[in-house]
C-alpha cells in the first residue's frame, strides 16, 4: 500500500525523521534520541546520506577496505549500519535514494584544525557536488511517504564543517519545503507538510560541565587543548540560548553506546567516547536540539524535553 492509499489514522501518532550524512553519524549525534522514541511506539525513519566510503579505518585488520585501496568501505559500512540500528531498535531506515546513490565526499581539516572542509581533489558522484533538487526529490519521496511531524537534520555548518553534513542540511531543508508544494513533482506522492524541523547541537554548558568532570577525574587526553574556562574554545559548542530542546534518556545510554561500538571502523574501542562514558555515567544520556522552522516549541523558561510538544 501507498502513502496515497494509507490513511493517517493507520499511522502512529508521532513520527519521526532523521536525516545524517553517514553511517555513525546517526548514533553520535541522535542514538538517544531514537532509542527513546522507538521505546515510546513513535515510527523514527533514518535516511543516510551516504555509505562513507571515504572514511579513515581505525581497525588494522580492516585497512584494506579504505578508499585508496580496495574501496570497498562501503558495503562493511552498511552492515555496521545494521547493527546499530539493531542496538537502537530502529527498523526504518534507508539511504537516500538506495545504496551506492550519493558517495561520501571526504573531507580534509582546516589549517587551524578548529573545523572540517572540502579536499582538494574532488571525485565524481560525490554527496557534496550532488545536484541540489535531485538529491532533494529522493528525500520528498520519503517525506511524502513517512509523513513526519518532526524532522531532524543537522545545523546549517554540519557541526564542524564537513561538506557531507552541511550538503545534508541543505537537501533536508529544501526538500521539506518542496515536500509542502502540491504542484511539485505530485509522482513522488501526495504534498506533506513537516510541522516541526530541529537541527541537532551541542549545548556549550553541558560540554564544559563534561569536561570538567573528566579533568576533575584526570582525563587529560579526552578533548586535549581545550579549556572548558576559555571563552570560544569549544569549536563544536552551541549557545544554550539557542537550543530549545533537550531529550534526555539515561536508560538508553547503553544501547547508545552499543550503537557507536558497532561502527567500529570509525570509532576506536579506546574512543574518548567510550573514555568518557567510563568516566562519567550519564555523560551521553542526552541530545540537543535547535528550533528550525515550522511550530515552535510551547514557550516556558526552560528547554522542552519532547520533540513533539506542542504538536496536535
Amino acid at each position: 500500500m501507498t502513502s496515497d492509499e494509507r490513511p493517517i489514522s493507520d499511522l502512529p501518532d508521532r513520527r519521526l525523521l532523521v536525516i545524517h550524512a553517514h553511517p555513525d553519524d546517526e548514533s553520535i549525534g541522535t542514538g538517544i534520541t531514537m532509542a527513546k522514541y522507538v521505546a515510546e511506539g513513535a515510527a523514527v525513519t533514518l535516511v543516510t546520506c551516504t555509505l562513507g566510503e571515504e572514511g579513515e579505518v581505525l581497525v588494522p585488520a580492516l585497512e584494506h577496505l579504505a578508499a585508496e585501496r580496495d574501496d570497498a568501505l562501503g558495503p562493511h559500512r552498511l552492515g555496521e549500519l545494521h547493527d546499530a540500528m539493531a542496538a537502537l531498535g530502529v527498523a526504518d531506515y534507508l539511504r537516500l535514494g538506495g545504496d551506492f546513490r550519493f558517495r561520501d565526499s571526504g573531507m580534509k581539516w582546516s589549517e587551524d584544525r578548529r573545523g572540517a572542509v572540502p579536499r582538494d581533489v574532488l571525485r565524481d558522484g560525490i554527496f557534496w557536488t550532488a545536484d541540489l533538487l535531485e538529491a532533494a526529490s529522493e528525500l520528498v519521496r520519503i517525506i511524502r511517504d513517512r509523513r513526519p511531524q518532526v524532522l531532524i537534520t543537522q545545523d546549517e555548518n554540519g557541526a564542524y564543517g564537513h561538506p557531507d553534513h552541511i550538503q545534508a542540511h541543505r537537501v533536508a531543508t529544501y526538500a521539506q519545503a518542496l515536500a509542502a508544494v502540491p504542484g511539485f513533482r505530485p509522482d513522488l506522492g501526495d504534498p506533506w507538510t513537516v510541522d516541526r524541523v530541529v537541527w541537532t547541537a551541542l549545548s556549550e554548558s553541558k560540554m564544559r560541565d563534561g569536561i570538567r568532570q573528566l579533568r576533575a577525574a584526570g582525563d587529560t587526553e579526552t578533548w586535549a587543548g581545550v579549556d572548558p574556562d576559555v571563552a570560544g574554545s569549544l569549536p563544536m559548542g552551541v549557545s544554550d540560548d539557542l537550543i530549545a530542546a533537550e531529550v534526555n534518556g539515561p536508560e538508553y545510554s547503553d544501547q547508545k553506546l552499543a550503537a557507536l561500538h558497532a561502527h567500529r571502523t570509525q570509532i576506536a574501542d579506546n574512543s574518548w567516547f567510550f573514555r568518557a562514558s567510563d568516566t562519567i555515567a550519564d555523560f551521553w544520556a542526552s541530545e540537543h536540539f535547535r528550533f528550525a522552522s515550522g511550530k515552535p516549541f510551547p514557550q516556558a523558561d526552560k528547554w522542552a524535553d519532547d520533540l513533539f510538544a506542542g504538536l496536535d
